[in-house]
């Protein structure tokens, strides 16, 4: 039926830098003083077409023959810092993010560095404080009273996260797999050596890997002849000790010639001085205590050995590989796809340290994602925004106020280079200036007014073409102007927009691998000439980095008996599909709707679109009818049809809605839109029916009327029954039935799932939507009510959850007249370095809920789910001999692959489940890990219920990925992102002062209680 989906992806007050010493005019007359002008330099004769290269090479040499003089005024001089010795090494920085040469020629004629060392030493210490644990109690539920009160809760006691119960499950048949984890053999006797480095003048990451790599080839014996790994940051490890404890270094680095056509050949340096200090001398010996299973459960995992293991498995990568995160990408993996935009798709390789139960192992994953291209600016904005592809042939043109705006929100944050002259200075665009650049000006060292144009024209003998377009503002203090068509986008830049449908569907089929092609390329990064096994680091510091992939059992749970209706009786059904998926042929949904009053409007269409609406009406009500739901044949007043551009007027739009609503007696309990195509206005329409009012709607698209297909017309019904109160299907055996141990049939059971989506990347103002979701039934578990909240900015912990609790316990007491007596609640979207703080504080919240209800503390299992990781499951050959372990097959896991073993926390609760089918690329598995557990579940327990509940989803009759109370927390979360997205909560992308928090508007009460957000 449906296909599941996942949305995996979020009032601009500018603000207007002064200055005291610059005011721009458009006088004719000498412009006043003082306005500073930098390093503005061009080679115009490719930038103003697009480069057909897309990889991340570009433009690494002087394209001219000769170069003018410079730009004035010079550069500030650089930070005094006056050493006994200056070095004349050959170096050549690039003037963009190509990635400088890592291996350089070693010449025996170099001078040493000055050095200057301190005999003082630190003695052997650690970097981390060490935690007390406890071990967790259970607390048992006590007798239901409703009465709020306002007791407040005793305090809790400190809390350590949930261990696992037992060795793993042992439910369902055993399943031969390969894991992308590879084991790390370390020796916990090497000592690794923490330095923290610090240069000054403070350079860029990469130079400052230069600077290191420099240091050590000159000044082996200070650096005791190993070769450390660095950070690019403040972290130097060596597996040898230096010679002293406190060291500093003076480096002469050599700088591209300003101006090669000079007289004057001498080369021009930067001066930097490297101070180096030891900080702490680790070793293994207690990740070796933490990884095995016989040992005191309260060591805490040493983060900073793993921090010093994962800087040396990187140093060789990062040589060759552009870093991004925990990812490292180059074109060399196959990427540099243009997907459109001024944006190219690359591949790259994910890899992370993880304790696991097999040992120290490292996970490697394939990782796809978008970069700017690297191209003159005039031709990425003409890529990027459709109203500049003339521009080449309009170059007089000006911009209007909204271009302007456009432009500015496209380049913002960008990193550019001028490309007249090699130099090493990059600029990130802060915003354009409020002139063009045929009135700009500034004053030089010398006093004298220059206009812009007439600059480039006596310095350099160039017209600038684009006059009427602004200038590049680099600076919020002070005026610093590039001209547009002398400046080329950076490469390695992750492309800050957000992507068109069109540029996602092309990163996703880049990223989109069979489990045999994904495998092979994950392989090949393990065995090639950049991978984290690469090099000699790992040898220095005694690791042993084993190429094969992780060989481990997993098990195919058996999927659960279903309950469908049929014309009032009651049927049965177990998925037995390999995709475990279903279909209604000759049975009804469990529990069917009745829609007694209800509308369509359309919006735009053509005129064989519209005639398309009495038969889409009459096969909608027959469809229905077969499936158990009672939908009106009649609509309460006949079709109503807008054009597209009601979308485009709210006040509009919302008028035309409450018309309907009148004309239906205020009594609509459905109205389904259809569109011509997907529309923005979409979010008005959602948010005007739900908070204005008050009735549910249902979008479709006039393309899937077309044909009228069973199945699409299936899907829509059993949306539009799910969100009017019926529901799709349920479990044959209960859950109490299943789980008799914890669960019966007269205790009901609050399933919740929560989650917090957060603005765009680029937006530094708008709010966080939390949504939180609860079960209201039972046995059946299949209803869910829904409470959000708009929050301050990228806050990940919810900040209303106890209140949001409170009222779901309402809720639930409405509809059972009783509270619940065990709470387990998913949480989604938490990484790991926030388990501890979302464990501490949202527990506390869930607890301070409960308090509100006299004598009322039931037993709580909270367990984090998990989408974005990179642990991916491929079928091994059960047979696999020395000819054969590379051959398996390609089809992805079964649905119900469950893993809790080998590759799991070496002493927590977690459990990998690939509850779906994956139909395109590798499947992704979900991970469960379970913080907090007074219920006391069993492995099998807990993952048997959660894959039993993935088939309970209502918008389609196949199990889903993800468990269904995360998922109705997401859609609930994005559908409070679109209110705030059309109500001004999150029309800018730049702010003045802290940012604030808009409220969502409230749902209203013929709708909330309802799952409208499905």
């Amino acid at each position: 039926m449906e296909d599941e989906t996942h949305d995996n992806n979020k009032n601009n007050n500018k603000c207007t830098p002064k200055t005291k010493t610059f005011t721009p005019t458009r006088t004719t007359h000498n412009p006043p003083y003082q306005q500073h002008f930098h390093h503005l330099h061009f080679h115009p004769h490719y930038l103003f077409q697009h480069h057909p290269n897309t990889n991340l090479g570009f433009f690494n040499q002087n394209l001219y023959s000769s170069s003018p003089p410079p730009l004035l005024p010079l550069p500030p001089p650089q930070s005094a810092i006056s050493p006994p010795l200056l070095l004349n090494h050959g170096f050549r920085s690039k003037p963009h993010l190509h990635k400088p040469p890592w291996k350089q020629t070693h010449h025996h004629n170099h001078h040493p560095s000055h050095i200057a060392t301190s005999d003082h030493k630190l003695s052997n210490e650690t970097a981390l404080e060490v935690i007390p644990r406890t071990i967790n109690s259970s607390i048992e539920a006590k007798k239901d009273e409703f009465q709020p009160v306002t007791v407040s809760p005793p305090p809790s006691p400190p809390m350590t996260v949930a261990r696992r119960p037992d060795s793993g499950g042992s439910d369902g048949t055993i399943i031969p797999l390969l894991a992308n984890h590879f084991l790390v053999k370390f020796n916990p006797l090497q000592q690794i050596y923490h330095y923290d480095v610090e240069i000054s003048p403070k350079p860029s990451k990469d130079i400052a890997r230069l600077i290191k790599q420099k240091l050590v080839q000159e000044n082996s014996a200070i650096f005791s002849g190993g070769n450390p790994s660095f950070d690019g940051r403040r972290n130097l490890f060596s597996p040898i000790e230096f010679q002293k404890d406190r060291i500093e270094l003076y480096i002469n680095l050599p700088l591209p010639l300003i101006a090669p056509n000079l007289q004057d050949h001498n080369e021009k340096f930067k001066l930097f001085r490297v101070n180096i200090k030891i900080v702490s001398k680790l070793d293994g010996k207690q990740l070796r205590k933490y990884l095995s299973n016989d040992t005191d459960e309260s060591i805490p995992l040493p983060q900073d050995y793993l921090q010093a293991l994962d800087v040396v498995l990187r140093e060789n990568p990062l040589s060759e590989c552009t870093p991004l995160g925990r990812s490292l990408y180059s074109s060399a993996m196959g990427g540099g796809k243009d997907i459109g935009g001024g944006a190219i798709g690359l591949r790259g390789f994910f890899q992370s340290l993880r304790p696991t139960k097999q040992g120290l192992a490292l996970n490697v994953d394939l990782t796809v994602t978008a970069f700017h291209e690297s191209i003159g600016v005039i031709p990425y904005l003409q890529k990027r925004l459709s109203f500049l592809n003339d521009l080449s042939e309009r170059k007089g043109r000006e911009l209007t106020g909204e271009e302007r705006k456009d432009v500015e929100k496209a380049l913002k944050n960008v990193k550019v280079f001028v490309c007249h002259r090699e130099t090493v200075q990059r600029y990130k665009v802060h915003s354009l200036t409020d002139e063009s650049t045929e009135n700009l000006w500034f004053r030089d060292r010398n006093g004298k007014n220059l206009w812009v144009l007439s600059y480039f024209k006596e310095q350099y003998n160039y017209e600038i073409q684009y006059r009427n377009l602004p200038c590049l503002q680099t600076s919020r203090r002070r005026p610093c102007y590039l001209p547009m068509e002398l400046c080329v986008v950076c490469e390695g830049q992750k492309f800050l927009g957000k992507l068109s449908d069109d540029q996602t569907a092309k990163i996703l089929k880049l990223g989109c691998q069979k489990p045999r092609e994904r495998k092979a390329i994950i392989d090949g990064v393990m065995a090639g000439p950049f991978g984290p096994s690469s090099g000699h680091q790992a040898r220095e510091f005694n690791l042993d980095v084993l190429t094969e992939m992780t060989k481990l059992n997993g098990r195919v749970l058996q999927p659960p008996k279903l309950k469908l209706g049929d014309g009032g009786e009651v049927t049965d059904l177990i998925p037995s599909r390999h995709d475990r998926q279903w279909n209604f042929s000759g049975s009804q949904v469990f529990e069917g709707s009745r829609i007694g009053r209800w509308a369509l409007v359309s919006f735009g269409g053509t005129t064989g679109q519209k005639s398309i609406i009495p038969k889409f009406i009459d096969q909608l009500t027959q469809r229905c009818e077969q499936l158990g739901i009672f939908l009106n044949k009649n609509t309460v007043i006949r079709p109503q049809f807008e054009s597209m551009q009601v979308l485009n007027n709210v006040s509009l739009l919302e008028s035309k809605l409450k018309k309907i609503q009148r004309s239906a007696s205020n009594n609509l309990q459905l109205l389904i839109c259809v569109m011509e195509k997907k529309h923005k206005g979409y979010a008005d329409l959602k948010r005007i029916s739900e908070t204005s009012i008050g009735v549910m709607s249902q979008c479709c698209l006039y393309q899937n009327l077309a044909r009228l297909s069973s199945q699409f017309l299936a899907n829509l019904a059993i949306k539009i029954n799910a969100k009017i109160g019926g529901c799709t299907v349920a479990l044959y055996t209960s859950l109490p039935a299943q789980i008799p141990r914890l669960l019966t049939l007269d205790e009901p059971v609050m399933f919740m799932g929560a989650d917090v989506t957060h603005p765009h990347p680029l937006d530094d103002f708008s709010p966080s939507v939390a949504a939180v979701v609860g079960s209201v039934n039972w046995p059946a578990a299949n209803k869910y009510v829904s409470k959000m909240r708009s929050q301050t900015h990228r806050q990940e912990i919810i900040q209303d959850l106890s209140i949001m609790v409170e009222e779901i316990l309402h809720d639930f007491v409405r509809e059972l007249s009783k509270l619940p007596k065990r709470v387990i609640f998913f949480r989604d979207g938490v990484s790991e370095t926030q388990f501890h703080k979302v464990l501490r504080d949202e527990l506390q919240a869930i607890r301070d809920a409960f308090s509100r209800f006299t004598g009322y503390n039931p037993p709580i299992t909270f367990a984090v789910v998990q989408k974005r990781h990179h642990t991916r499951l491929f079928p091994a050959d059960p047979a696999s001999g020395a000819a054969t372990r590379h051959v398996f097959s390609d089809e992805n896991v079964p649905p119900g692959t469950v893993v809790d073993s080998v590759i799991t926390h070496p002493k927590e609760f977690d459990f990998y489940l690939c509850s779906h089918w994956g139909v395109k690329g590798t499947s992704r598995p979900t991970h469960y890990h379970v913080l907090w557990d007074e219920n006391g579940f069993t492995s099998d327990e807990l993952e048997k219920l959660v894959y039993n509940l993935c088939f309970t989803f209502v918008r389609c009759t196949k199990p889903v990925s993800l468990v269904p109370p995360c998922y109705y927390a997401h859609l609930a979360a994005y559908r409070g992102r679109l209110y705030l997205d059309r109500t001004g909560g999150s029309s800018g992308l730049t702010r003045c002062g802290p940012p604030k928090t808009v409220p969502l508007p409230k749902v209203r009460e013929s709708v909330k209680n309802l799952m409208f957000y499905c």
